[in-house]
């Protein structure tokens, strides 16, 4: 199986042992042509491999697996060749081979006997050798994640670190601006704002804060003349939802010298004449 373009470490251990169908060999060893981390590690493996081998000591087989191993070889049709005399001299021991069972047991002079099933120790390790491969990797993937977690943590511990660092500069550099917050108003007070050019009459006022109005009223702005001629209406509004306003460019006379400006409520569609309080002004 292919896992993130790479073939799965036991079917890699599977391949070195040479215990994979023919199909599924063919397919790996094509993979190994073009990926060169698959093809290091069945060069890894075969070495493991050849390492066990030699430094496997070797153990009689379980009872079990024995008679699973004969029942298989006696499905099995086999040719024995009869062993021809190789004895040139006169009393020398002779070895014949009996056939038993379409198997043959080993006899020599001395009468001991050569087990069929010694010849299936081979397998027994393969089988052996698979089990602990896969253990291997196995415990090298665990370790590989307690690795990674470890680097995980230090990344983190250097992290901190760095963050340490950067607080006790900052709270110890002179050049660092220090700011004393307070609680901010509820509510700021209304304020308006008008920039107005005389000679062309060209007003632009904007107001924030201003409290709601009732129905059918209107705020007005008032241009108090120098000469004191009377307040002259310049312009009624209201305010949004945030208590926001605005007045640009109104219809204003040219040329008239302002003393003040003022802000009064006036009914809906305004006044000819300012309707006392004057809630803001300025001079």
């Amino acid at each position: 199986m292919i896992v993130n373009n790479h073939i799965d470490p036991e079917d890699l251990a599977l391949y070195a042992m040479h215990l994979l169908p023919e199909h599924e060999a063919a397919a790996i060893e094509q993979h190994l042509t073009e990926c060169e981390a698959c093809s290091d590690s069945v060069a890894e493996l075969r070495g493991d491999l050849v390492v066990l081998a030699m430094t496997s000591e070797l153990h009689s087989p379980p009872a079990a697996l024995k008679q699973r191993l004969m029942t298989q070889v006696g499905r099995e049709k086999k040719i024995v060749p009869m062993d021809k005399a190789v004895n040139a001299q006169a009393g020398s021991p002779l070895a014949t081979r009996l056939l038993v069972d379409d198997n043959y047991v080993a006899t020599s002079s001395s009468g001991a006997k050569i087990l069929p099933w010694v010849s299936w120790i081979g397998w027994a390790i393969a089988a052996g050798l698979t089990v602990t491969v896969v253990n291997l990797y196995h415990e090298r993937d665990d370790l590989q994640a307690a690795v990674a977690k470890q680097a995980s943590e230090m990344q983190s511990l250097a992290a901190d670190a760095q963050r340490g660092r950067a607080l006790i500069q900052t709270l110890t550099d002179q050049d660092a601006m220090r700011v004393t917050l307070n609680q901010t108003p509820t509510k700021a007070a209304p304020q308006g704002r008008t920039v107005y050019l005389p000679e062309k009459g060209s007003l632009i006022f904007t107001a924030s804060n201003l409290d709601p109005l009732q129905p059918y009223k209107t705020y007005e702005l008032w241009l108090i003349p120098a000469d004191g001629k009377d307040p002259i209406p310049a312009g009624t509004f209201r305010p949004d939802l945030r208590g926001n306003a605005s007045l640009i460019m109104p219809s204003i006379p040219k040329g008239v010298v302002a003393k003040a400006f003022g802000i009064t409520i006036e009914d809906e569609g305004g006044s000819r004449t300012p309707t006392a309080p004057i809630i803001l002004s300025g001079a």
